[in-house]
């Protein structure tokens, strides 16, 4: 089960091009934007961030730090930062219709572009490193449960 209300994106580095797709429906429809999408029940929006991009780009990725946050009072978002692992990147033609790699710079001056991933990518440009970096820890009281920390 997914809910709209938590929601996840990612941006992705790969030789100093950030991962975009373009969306084909909704009010991004024709819109290029740092893909994402909804957390399904049970899922860690870590997971969530990985599985949406390989399920939109075909491309493996983990997310390594959180670089924002974003709240409206109907739905949070998470902006993660992620590593590159492995696949290339190619349209799901379903939820979107392209993917491009296209530099910061080059991509905050696209009149085509998302609002929100214009924001995203100011502060990226301003200061990439500028995240929360993941960790984990082991429960006290839960036995056998590991918990991923952002920022300790």
């Amino acid at each position: 089960m997914s809910n709209r209300y938590y929601t996840v994106c990612g941006i992705l580095d790969i030789d100093g091009r950030i991962l975009f797709v373009r969306h084909t429906y909704g009010a991004a429809k024709e819109r290029i934007l740092i893909p994402g999408g909804y957390v399904k029940e049970g899922e860690l929006p870590s997971e969530a961030v990985k599985r949406e991009l390989m399920e939109e780009t075909g491309v493996v990725s983990e997310a390594e730090s959180v670089f924002a946050v974003q709240f409206r009072k109907e739905q949070w978002i998470i902006v993660f930062r992620l590593r590159y692992i492995s696949g290339e990147p190619e349209s799901d033609g379903y939820e979107n219709s392209e993917v491009l790699l296209l530099k910061p710079e080059e991509a905050v001056k696209r009149s085509d572009i998302t609002n929100m991933s214009r924001a995203i990518l100011n502060a990226y440009i301003k200061d990439k490193n500028n995240s929360l970096e993941k960790e984990c820890y082991n429960s006290i009281s839960l036995k056998d449960e590991v918990f991923e920390i952002f920022g300790v």
